[in-house]
Formats: C-alpha cells, structure tokens, sequence
C-alpha cells in the first residue's frame, strides 16, 4: 500500500528510483529518501521491537533522535547494526532488517513479556534475581545473556575504509540551521577562520519545513544565497553530513563525518573522523521536540508532530488519511496546517491548554480544522497500528468524552534545546519556566584555563525559537566570539515572517489526573519501555536522585540517550517528589552525541597497520644478519643473531660470553629519551623520582626510580643533567609514551603553572651500547676529540664530542656490569654510525646482541627489569632499592601512598637471588610453596620467581624473585612447583651473582 503524496516532497526526486528492501520484501522509494520515509510511504509502519516488553513500535520521529526504528543495514563485510531509519538516506540496492524479535517482526514471541509486565516493573531485575543464589549460574544468566543486547554483532571482515583527519580553526559552528548561517556568515565576514558542520545531509534546519521568509525570500532561496557565499569566503569551510559528537576542554572537538553511507558506490572512505582545536566553539544545534505522556502514546503511527510535517513536507509522505495533533504549544498548529494542505483530514487538534490566541491556531480554525481546547488524550486505540483516539478533559482523571476514529497521531509537548556539546565540557544549565526547557545559562559557560569562555550557544539550542531572533542570535554569538579572538564583527538581523505565538503550557501527562488506579502504560523511553508508572515506583522506593532513577529504571539509557524521554522524565520524578524540575536536576550527558562507528574510531589502524611497527635506524641491519625479533612495545628488537647450525639457546649464550670476554654492541635506539626543561626542571623531577634529582651536577648521570601516586613502581632509569635547566630522561623501551603522558598529565592538571616543558626525543637519536673490556679501546681506535678514560669520564658521567667524526653524546652507564659507553648520535646517522663500530670492531670480534643476552647480563648483576620484577604491585622497598628512596625529601610522587598499613606490612615479599641445588633453571612464573591450605584448600605460597635464565657466564641457572622475609633467609632452601608438579628446591642468595663489587663497570 502506498502512502505516497502526488505532489510535494521537497527532498524527493521522483525521477529517480530507489530499490530496497526490508526483511526481505522489495519496495521503492526515490533519490533523497531516508529508509525510514522510504518505509512510510510504502505503507510499512511497523519497523521494530521494544527491547523489555517487545511491544511493537513504528517510527516517531524523523532525525537523530529517534528511538524505535533500529535497523541492521547491509550484508556480510558490510552490515552494521543499530542504525536509525531517520538518519540513513537511501540508496539503491539497500538491504535493512528489523531487530530484537523472534521469529519475525509481525509475530514475535517476546511480545509474551508484554503481557506479564506486571511482573517486571523498574528494578525488577535487582530483585528477581538476587535468590536463591545458584539459581543465577543455572537459570538466570542463560537467560539474560541471551536476551540482552539489541541487534546483532557483524561477524565478517568490514570491507570499507577509513580516516582520520585534523583541522585547526579559529571558529567552529555546529549546526547549520539558520542561525548556524547566520553566525558563519558574520564570523566568516570578520575574517577568522571558521569550519561549519551540519550532521544532516541538507541546510536550514527546519525554517523550509516550517515555510518560514526570510528578508523576503522563502527559506530555501535565503539559505542557497547563504552557501554561496560562504562558500566564496577563502577562510571559511562548510561540511554536511558531519555530526559533533563531543567538545572538550581546551576547544578540542571531535566530529563524524558520513563520507559514502549514501552512496556506497563512491571509491572513498566510508566515515571520518575530524580531530578538531577550535579557538571558539559555537553551538546552534538547534531544539528536539518533546512526546506527551497518555495511554498508548508508543503505538505505531503515534509520532512527533514535527516529524509528521517533515515527512509531508520534505519526502511526500501521508502519516494516514486522519491525523489527530494533540499539543500544549503553538509550534503543532503548523503540522496541521501542513496536512491540511496536502489534502490530509485533520479530524481535531486536541490542545491541553484552556485557552489559545496566537496567529496558528487562528490560522487553523480560518482553515475549518476543529480546535478541542483544555482536552487530553485518554487512550490511542490499536495494537499495531493507530486506529482511533479517546478523548477526555485534560484537568479530569480520564473519563472519555469523544472518540474519534484517525490513522496517526501527531504529538507535541514543546521543545528542548540541545544542550548536550554546551554540558560536554562543563557548561551549566537554567530552567526556564516560560518555555518549560533547560538551557545555556551563560554565566557559567565552558572556559578555557585563562577564565575565558570558549563555548557559545545560538538559536534554540539557546532557547530562542523565533527565526528572526533565531538568526540575532547566532549573528550576535559571532560577533562575541570574534571580539574574543581579537577580530571585529558587525551584528546584523534578517527579517523573518514570525508568527504571533500563544505562550506553552508546561503539560507532561494526559490526562492531569492519570494515577497509578488507572494502570494505563504510558511511556517516556520507548526503546527502553520505561513508563510513567516507573518513575513513580523508583520515587516511591526512595531513589530521588535523578542519576540513581536513570540506573534503576533505565530511563534514557537507550541508544537515543534520553533525548526525547530525559525532560518528561525529570517532571514526571519531580511530580512524584512534590518538588520543582530544577530542583530535581539533570542527567550528565556525555559524547558521543550520537553513536559513531567503531570503524572511524579506528580510521587506518587495522589490519597490518592496526599498531604501526616502530624500527630503529639499525632495523634493516638485523634482518640482513638474521636476527630473531621479539615485540617490545611497538618496537620489534633483536632477540638473539643465530648463526648457521645454532639454536636460539646456543646464539644467546655465545653473545653473552662475547660481550663479557671481548666487545658487545648493542642497539639501544628504542631506549626511551624524554627532555624535561624549564626554570622548575629540577623542581618537577624531584616530584617525579623517589631520589633527588635537582642536586645532580651538569655533566652527571644519576639511576632513579619513578613511582604513581599508589606508591607502585612504575619506571625506572638514568637521568641525565645536560645543564642547570635542562634533563634527559631515559626510560624502559616500552614505557617512554606511558612516561611521557604520566609527565604532561600532572604539568597540565595539577602543576600547569610551573614552568616546564617536556618533549619525547626517543626517535631522534639512535643510541648504541659500546660494552665489554674491549669497549674503550673500540672508541679510541675510531679517533674521538673527548678522554674517555676512566678519570675524565668516569662511571655515571657523560660528556659530548666527536667519535670517528660523528658527533655524540656519551653516557658512561651500563646494564651489564661490564665496561659500557651508551652513545647517542641523530638517528639519520644511527646506520652509519653502527657499521663504522662494527667495522672497527672486528679486530676484537665485536659481537652484535639482543635483549635476551641483555637481561641474561642484567640478571647475573641483579638488577631489575621493569614488567619483571614489577607487576603494578610492587614498590621500591619490595626490590631492595630503599637507597634509591631520598630521605631529605619532602615529598614524592607516591611518597604518603607507601606510608599505608599495607606498604610497610613486614610480611610483603622482598626480592632475592635464587640457585637451584642442581644448577638447572627454575620454571618462569613459578611460585614457592608453603605449609598448609588456604580457605579455598589451595596450597599456600610464600614468593614468585620473577626472572630465571642459564647463566652462561657461571654455568648454571640463576633466577630472581619475590619472597616472604627473603633478605633475612640467606641460604635456606625453599621449594618451587613445576608445571608437571614436580618441586624444584633453591637456595636463598644475594641477587647480585655476578662482579658484587662492581669493578668491571668502573675499570
């Protein structure tokens, strides 16, 4: 059945048709069709299931915010679930089908929990399922994770492409109806650089739909000469189809843009995702129109009034022969009008207010329509489609008066502005009564960390509804933003041909008197089948908070995020309080604004390129030798060289011994460098580092410890004092960005007024480890302007010059134990750099290694590897590193953290050194028994080894780990377990196994 009008649809072009279908029916709609008007004019109005009760639910209404019509859209590589009929334009070839039914959508078999509703009211599910406690393992989880979830999961590979892309602006407008225009037009004017987004695919918002004039033009023709010029503006640009969907501190906003959903035979990326810093935001996002609350107001056919007018208005589209508006406000006159000009009945306009004057409702009476004043509605008739409307008096308690026999119902409560990208960073609300409506009180707007604001709201997003004033508005927005900026603007008012309104009544449910006696489901959050009576119950059973509402009845939970259900719901608590709406408050709304896909999100991160590798300058070196490579982090390391005819095992050890012995190089490019600078440098490291850092000389490296503020260790490593205002910070291969965050994090949130920078240097130097006692002589070979010998620079030093003609930094430091020079040179030399050592090196066999032979060594001397001997939990006192600990200090990050009971409990386990009696080596990760059982008859533990390794330096196996009053048992023998659960006994030792006194370093 088609419901097609034989004229209008302003967005239609019926020359060109659309196939597609919908569960697997064909039907046609036309070019600039969304699904959803494309359904509606095929007579389809049922398009889904409520997601508790199964009730059957059509569409009610036309854009982002809608609720029910949920759809799963392609197939296989290309299906995507949850997307809203309003907001996909159709396309020819679209396959769509409905969600949340079984077996199909006309006849489902959840709809049984319809008729047992009474058995689940708001919270049930915190009640039922409480007791008897085994039952939830075997009876109730089965069954809810089963019924959970709307939609379906795609299970193929997602064949498009995305991206991700970055704009700096000085001006970013979001929305472009008419005052979103207007304001970039007067901003673009100033000449800032300004970026207009509009999430739809059409400009103007609804001032076409509405037949509004502006400055004498009708609408479209006042919104084309706007783009045009716009679009003439060098310093401008205009982007549709680009939703915002959250702006955060400091003017970063993110955006989505729909590249190809509506024509996916277009070779480019599906969606992207805009990055954007904006100087300004400006938020004309416009207003949502809000349902009424009466019984039946969730049957397909029941719809937003403002819907109803878009889809006669713009797709052609006939809601049903008889339409009954029912409102407490002016704005629904209009959709009436729009029927009866299409040629539709209109058989009432049932208006809850006593009383209306305005230009509208005069308008629809000269018209013939018939105006029912101080008149509810009591009841919709129909089950899975509208059928008929009971009427009763709006003060009264439901009794019916009339019944009037209609196939939709056009429904208005007012209008709410979109406050949501304003709230996103910290802006406040205000209740205004006259308009029953939160909006931007500009007293407490977003500001940036100087005190200013940085966000602006126009039009009705600001609670100006009128199209003249509208346009004043985000004309006015612009000129505050660009005196912000520094720039000059001038203000300017199109007219507009406004009508006189009659003021809106605040009306939430119909009729006044409904009560709970009248067990009439009337809804506020249709995909969620939350109700009226819900609200009440979660007030009645003491969950007054507004938040503690939302969680116990799931109201404004659904994918629509409350945006039709979040205002009544509130007046509907604050009934049930006897309490005012501003008084009972608002949820927090949180980005997206709408859901994006996860795809965009992603962008090019997927696939090969999901975590790019990252390579140091000696990367392809390693493959032309055959190196085994092992995942640190992002980068990809040597973890040993093989030779011909040798295992991973034999390769390690004979690097071991190489080093030791003779000559090791070592590429430690992925060592993580970060400068640290400013006047508060030392100031910052000393809060940094449990040791103190500022007493370091210039010239000197010190080892030190980095700590969160739980008091864990986090990091450890050398740093650098390059000059009296001036660090660097070496750090774990893997940790240098988690570091270098964990410093921007407290500089911006907690210390922003010290004055220090950091930045991460780590790609832009390649470091080599010259190691063994063969080290200096390599170095000297290659001819060098500095001494390196043991006076001039001696252990912990570091100083720069020449060596073989490149220029370099040289640490004296080393993870050996061995003779070690940890040379820095610009990673575009990093390559030469290398072959120049190994070249000069053969005369002592140098002796390229990984990181194998680099913990071995770093093992046999005792010293910790971070993500070894730590896991989250331990702290430096746990590792024997109190040294590290500075007691002139006054504070640390995580100093009064490892001051709790827990911190300095004797009983936690202390490292140690570990030898098998037999001189094999200790399972990785096993753990040293106990005596007895626990309370869940496990055997109990008393330490964990951390890092095990052969020893090929002392021929035998050495481990570390964790153990119960460790440094006190020297030379006791405790047990280990085995994965076969056999027991490997081990003695207590000092961990440091090799060189205790550290004189090959020092040499």
């Amino acid at each position: 059945m088609s419901t097609r009008l034989s004229s209008g649809g302003r967005l239609i072009d019926r020359s060109a048709a659309r196939d597609f279908t919908f569960n697997g029916k064909r039907f046609t709609g036309y070019a600039g069709d969304t699904l959803a008007s494309a359904l509606l004019a095929n007579g389809q109005t049922l398009m889904g299931r409520s997601f508790k009760y199964h009730r059957p639910r059509g569409v009610v209404a036309s854009g982002a915010e809608e609720p029910n019509a949920l759809m799963g859209i392609g197939k296989g590589s290309r299906f995507e679930p949850n997307q809203r009929a309003t907001t996909t334009e159709l396309f020819d070839g679209l396959e769509a089908e409905s969600q949340n039914h079984w077996p199909s959508l006309e006849f489902d078999v959840g709809a049984v929990n319809n008729s047992l509703s009474k058995f689940f009211p708001a919270g049930f599910y915190y009640k039922t399922f409480m007791f008897p406690r085994p039952a939830w393992k075997h009876l109730f989880e089965p069954i809810v994770r089963h019924s959970a979830g709307l939609g379906k999961a795609p299970k193929d590979r997602d064949a498009d492409r995305y991206e991700h892309f970055y704009a700096f602006v000085d001006v970013m407008i979001v929305g472009g109806g008419i005052a979103g225009l207007q304001a970039a037009l007067t901003a673009g004017a100033s000449g800032a650089r300004v970026l207009l987004v509009e999430q739809t695919a059409h400009w103007g918002g609804r001032a076409p739909v509405d037949g509004v004039e502006i400055d004498g033009l009708l609408a479209d023709e006042w919104i084309k000469n706007a783009l045009q010029a716009l679009e003439g503006m060098e310093n401008v640009r205009v982007r549709s189809r680009t939703m915002a969907s959250g702006v955060y501190d400091h003017g970063y906003v993110l955006a989505y843009e729909r590249l190809t959903d509506h024509a996916p035979e277009m070779d480019g990326p599906r969606h992207r995702l805009w990055r954007i810093r904006a100087k300004q935001v400006i938020t004309a996002t416009g207003a949502l129109e809000r349902p009424l609350s009466f019984a039946g107001n969730d049957i397909p056919g029941v719809m937003l009034a403002s819907a109803v007018r878009d889809y006669v208005v713009n797709w052609g589209v006939s809601p049903g022969d008889r339409t009954v508006v029912v409102t407490n406000n002016d704005d629904a006159y209009r959709t009436a009008l729009a029927l009866h000009q299409a040629g539709l009945a209109v058989p009432a306009i049932v208006d809850a207010r006593a009383t209306v004057t305005g230009d509208l409702p005069q308008a629809a009476r000269d018209a013939g329509i018939r105006v029912l004043t101080g008149t509810g509605i009591a009841s919709v008739k129909g089950k899975k489609a509208v059928t008929g409307v009971t009427l009763c008096a709006q003060a009264g308690e439901g009794a019916v008066t009339e019944e009037i026999a209609c196939e939709a119902v056009a429904m208005s409560g007012g209008w709410s502005p979109v406050v949501h990208l304003w709230s996103h960073c910290g802006g406040k609300l205000t209740w205004d009564a006259a308009q029953a409506c939160f909006r931007p009180d500009h007293d407490r707007a977003p500001t940036s960390h100087d005190g200013k604001p940085f966000v602006t709201a126009a039009g009705a997003a600001d609670g100006v509804f009128g199209s003249a004033d509208a346009m004043a508005s985000g004309s006015a927005a612009a000129v505050s933003v660009a005196e912000l900026l520094g720039l000059s603007a001038t203000a300017s008012a199109p007219s507009a041909n406004d009508p006189h309104e009659t003021p809106l009544e605040p009306v939430w449910i119909m009729p006044q008197g409904a009560g709970p006696a009248k067990r009439m489901k009337m809804w506020l959050d249709y995909q969620n089948d939350v109700k009226v009576s819900d609200v009440r119950l979660a007030a009645q059973e003491g969950y007054e908070s507004v938040e503690h509402t939302k969680r116990y009845t799931t109201l404004g939970m659904a994918t629509d995020q409350g945006k039709l259900s979040n205002i009544n719901g509130l007046a509907t608590l604050a009934a049930a309080l006897n309490d005012e709406i501003p008084n009972v408050g608002t949820t927090t709304f949180r980005p997206p604004y709408t859901p994006i896909s996860m795809g965009a999100i992603a962008g090019e991160a997927r696939g090969e390129v999901f975590q790019p590798l990252r390579r140091t300058p000696m990367h392809a070196w390693h493959e032309e030798q055959g190196a085994y490579m092992e995942p640190v982090g992002h980068w990809r390391r040597p973890y040993c060289y093989p030779r011909a005819g040798e295992t991973h095992e034999q390769a390690v050890h004979r690097e071991v011994l190489a080093t030791r012995n003779s000559l090791g190089l070592l590429d430690a490019s992925t060592l993580g460098k970060i400068i640290v600078k400013g006047p508060d440098a030392g100031r910052f490291m000393d809060m940094l580092y449990t040791n103190m850092m500022s007493t370091l000389k210039p010239g000197k490296c010190r080892y030190g410890l980095m700590c969160n503020e739980n008091g864990f260790l986090m990091d450890d490593g050398v740093v650098a004092r390059i000059d009296e205002d001036t660090f660097l910070v070496h750090t774990t291969s893997g940790g240098a960005e988690h570091t270098h965050a964990h410093m921007e994090d407290w500089l911006q949130c907690e210390w922003w007024d010290w004055k220090v920078h950091t930045v991460n240097v780590t790609e832009q130097y390649a470091q080599v480890a010259v190691v063994g006692p063969n080290a200096r002589k390599l170095l000297e070979k290659l001819g060098t302007d500095m001494d390196l010998s043991a006076e001039a620079l001696p252990f912990m030093g570091f100083a720069t010059g020449k060596i073989g003609g490149f220029s370099t930094r040289v640490f004296r430091i080393s993870f050996s134990g061995e003779l070690s020079f940890e040379i820095a040179v610009p990673a575009s030399q990093g390559r030469a750099f290398w072959d120049k050592l190994h070249e000069a090196g053969a005369e002592w066999d140098a002796t390229a290694y990984g990181t194998e032979a680099l913990h071995i060594m770093r093992a046999e001397k005792g010293f910790i590897m971070i993500g070894d001997e730590t896991d989250g939990t331990v702290i430096p006192q746990d590792l024997g590193l109190g040294w590290a600990i500075s007691k002139k200090k006054e504070d640390y990050l995580g100093k009064r953290a490892q001051e709790r009971s827990h911190m300095t409990d004797p009983t936690r386990w202390k490292l140690v050194g570990l030898e098998t009696l037999d001189g094999s080596v200790i399972p990785d990760g096993s753990y040293a028994v106990a005596a007895g059982t626990n309370a869940n008859g496990q055997g109990n533990t008393q330490g964990r080894i951390t890092s095990t390794y052969h020893s090929p330096t002392l021929g035998r196996g050495i481990a570390m780990g964790l153990v119960l009053n460790g440094p006190d048992r020297m030379g006791e023998v405790i047990e280990f377990n085995k994965v076969d659960g056999t027991l490997v006994p081990a003695k207590i030792v000092n961990p440091v196994f090799f060189d205790p006194e550290g004189e090959k370093q020092n040499v």
